[in-house]
């Protein structure tokens, strides 16, 4: 699943792309908007909020927001009209056409339309976003620790806790942090300092296309241990290890390293 800093990018392309120019045609590829039609609106501005995408369009029939999240396959890609796009035709979701750009939601999880006053129904439920201008450092710490004893990594994923954190951050902030990922909350040593290495780390990788969180930016040099089980931890040659952590139907792929991170008691 994408992380807060690929969808902060897919805001600001769509952004950069969309923002200022009516819109020639609309075309919905869900059932639930079948019959939605936006055309001659002006799109005012896309802009992120965690893991979610939210367009927001003025026009004859109101304010409307698009909502939309990539969940683990989507992705947006913009086009110049009448060049072929890059990935099949049956995986739109949803086309926004303008005389300039022809912008295409591949494979969405969530498409949606909102009233723009009432963002707050799709999007009020999470927390402070690591990578918006909301951002609450002490907010994001008081949700975290409401339940002392949930496992860290569960509750970094929690986007009501603090949102934009995927599996793969949580994975790498855990190891740079010397915690297990299982690790209860209120046991953290210095969790200010893992929340802010968070911003830190998304903040940095939302400025360039290719995510690295050891500074290496080569292919197989990216990470610490994310997708490495089996191979030797970058810093003490132990192998990496993986397990399923969370409830029946949100299980996630944990790593981490039995060296440098030790499980709690262990």
């Amino acid at each position: 699943m994408p992380e807060g800093d690929t969808v902060y990018r897919a805001a600001r392309l769509l952004d950069r792309s969309l923002s200022g120019q009516l819109l020639r045609r609309t075309d919905f590829r869900v059932p639930q908007l079948a019959t939605a039609d936006l055309a001659g609106s002006l799109v005012v501005t896309t802009v992120s909020r965690g893991k979610h995408l939210l367009t927001r369009i003025e026009g004859a029939s109101g304010r409307w927001t698009l909502h939309t999240h990539l969940k683990m396959e989507g992705a947006w890609r913009v086009h110049r009209p009448g060049e072929g796009w890059k990935r099949p035709a049956h995986q739109a979701r949803v086309v926004l056409t303008t005389d300039e750009r022809v912008a295409v939601g591949f494979s969405l999880g969530i498409v949606e339309l909102v009233a723009t006053d009432d963002e707050a129904s799709a999007v009020g439920h999470l927390g402070p976003d690591l990578l918006g201008p909301d951002w609450d450092e002490d907010e994001a710490l008081r949700r975290l620790l409401v339940d002392p004893s949930r496992p860290v990594g569960e509750a970094l994923l929690d986007q009501r806790n603090l949102a934009g954190i995927g599996n793969m951050y949580m994975a790498e902030l855990c190891f740079v942090s010397g915690i297990h990922p299982e690790t209860p909350v209120g046991d953290v040593p210095r969790l200010p300092r893992l929340v802010r290495r968070s911003r830190q780390m998304l903040e940095l990788n939302s400025r360039r296309a290719v995510q690295s969180t050891t500074g290496d930016l080569r292919e197989r040099e990216r990470m610490w241990v994310y997708r490495r089980d089996r191979s030797p931890c970058r810093r003490c040659g132990t192998p990496i290890e993986v397990t399923m952590t969370g409830s029946a139907g949100r299980e996630r792929a944990a790593y981490w390293c039995p060296r440098c991170q030790p499980a709690p008691g262990g």
